[in-house]
């Protein structure tokens, strides 16, 4: 295969994100090269998230958009992936008024793609490939990462848990993690590379090996990562609030290349509509979970997740997630209107919020939040903090961009060879959602 181009565009979470590093990686190696113009590709790749109704229509229009290139370069391929292609539903979509699709596959069969890319270029016929819920993880699939100096790594896949308004374990099956030497053995090939941070994956990574032979906790992950050479943070999301144990909390005291931060999503404040949720846990519950965490890492960053207008929030309930959030004080969060999943419980609840009422609810939290984490900034005033150096500013160029332990995006100004590196930068100037600083 000589001068073939592809393109990924990847819609959804971190987990999407890295199946996107691993696709990647494994057309690289059938001799494709990367470029991000559709024009010149050969194979085009989507992959999908059903998590939100903006992602999954706005990949509708995406494949509307190519039948004129389709047209064009008969000979391009376009695949479609990920999240989305679980739901039989949406395929029948796809297949019914987007023809020009070749090549649709899942969440648990990403490895296959260079078998379907054949059956597709011997046929000429659309193939379609989905596992529903495969117990195996597939070892040995490499990725092209998006950085050099740091990675995200799976621990687990799947989830158990079953929130009425979540997708997740009907696209990406039940909980499964991988083997602690296989997610090792990754790292530190990692570090040998140069790679400093990893960020370890999992829809609930608290309950990292309950599916495994053996007993071996989160915990325990983390305390045999912390002794890597060479790498130096390790953070990991997402955390569920109902399976943070003592064990977690004690470890993330005691092992120094743990960051500072924590990313609990809370959903909701009412404990009503948490039911509704299946979220397992109470507001109270919550509280004293962040008041245990506070007091034994004073300095740590607590971002969550929000969801407005559940089915049946009322005007009570929503003031008591505004009541929640003023308590916990969130250094950061990811702000959501429930959208319908078909397929969930959710879905067919009664009391659905009208969007007018949803959106005047959105801004009132965002109202809320805002000067809160601006708040929360103007504490780092004047301090000096530990900055990974992650990029070049998009607006100027003699400023790089990085994050501090913590989480926080920092600006300041350097020079070019410093991304990837540790550096200290003291903090001149605070904003809601970033802080300045001067390179020391």
């Amino acid at each position: 295969m000589k001068n073939k181009k592809y393109t990924i565009i990847t819609y959804g979470c971190q987990m999407n994100e890295h199946d996107s590093e691993k696709i990647s990686w494994i057309l690289e190696n059938m001799g494709y090269t990367w470029t991000d113009n559709k024009e010149e590709s050969d194979f085009i790749i989507y992959n999908t998230c059903l998590v939100r109704e903006n992602a999954e229509l706005r990949v509708y229009g995406q494949l509307g958009s190519l039948k004129g290139l389709k047209r064009e370069k008969p000979e391009l391929i376009i695949g479609v992936c990920g999240c989305m292609m679980q739901r039989e539903d949406v395929r029948k979509v796809i297949l019914s008024k987007h023809k020009h699709v070749d090549i649709i596959f899942g969440t648990n069969n990403i490895h296959k793609l260079p078998q379907l890319i054949n059956r597709y270029e011997q046929t000429g016929n659309t193939v379609v490939d989905i596992v529903e819920d495969s117990r195996e993880i597939v070892e040995g699939i490499e990725a092209n990462r998006i950085y050099p100096y740091k990675a995200f790594v799976n621990i687990m896949y799947g989830c158990n848990n079953f929130c009425t308004y979540c997708i997740v374990p009907y696209t990406r099956g039940r909980e499964k993690s991988r083997e602690p030497e296989n997610i090792i053995k990754e790292v530190e090939n990692l570090a040998r590379s140069g790679y400093k941070e990893v960020t370890l994956l999992g829809q609930n990574v608290n309950s990292y090996g309950k599916t495994l032979d053996k007993n071996y906790s989160f915990a325990k992950l983390l305390e045999q990562i912390n002794k890597i050479e060479g790498i130096e943070r390790i953070r990991f999301m997402t955390s569920h609030p109902k399976d943070l144990s003592e064990e977690l909390i004690e470890a993330m005291t005691k092992l120094d290349k743990v960051c500072e931060h924590l990313h609990l999503p809370v959903q909701s404040g009412s404990n009503a509509v948490l039911k509704a949720m299946n979220r397992k846990y109470t507001k109270e519950n919550y509280l004293l979970l962040i008041d245990k965490i506070k007091k034994a890492i004073p300095n740590i960053a607590i971002s969550t997740d929000i969801i407005v207008g559940f089915p049946g929030e009322t005007e009570e309930d929503f003031n008591e997630t505004l009541d929640l959030v003023e308590k916990v004080r969130y250094d950061s969060a990811f702000t959501f209107l429930y959208s319908v999943r078909e397929g969930t419980i959710a879905a067919n609840m009664e009391n659905q919020i009208p969007d007018d009422i949803k959106h005047e609810r959105f801004q009132r939290l965002l109202d809320t939040l805002y000067p809160i984490f601006y708040e929360n900034n103007l504490e780092y005033m004047d301090k000096t903090v530990e900055v990974l150096v992650e990029d070049i500013s998009k607006n100027d160029p003699s400023v790089l961009t990085g994050r501090t332990r913590t989480g926080k995006l920092i600006h300041f100004k350097g020079e070019k060879d410093l991304i990837g590196q540790l550096v200290n930068v003291k903090i001149i100037k605070a904003k809601s959602f970033t802080l300045e600083g001067l390179l020391i």
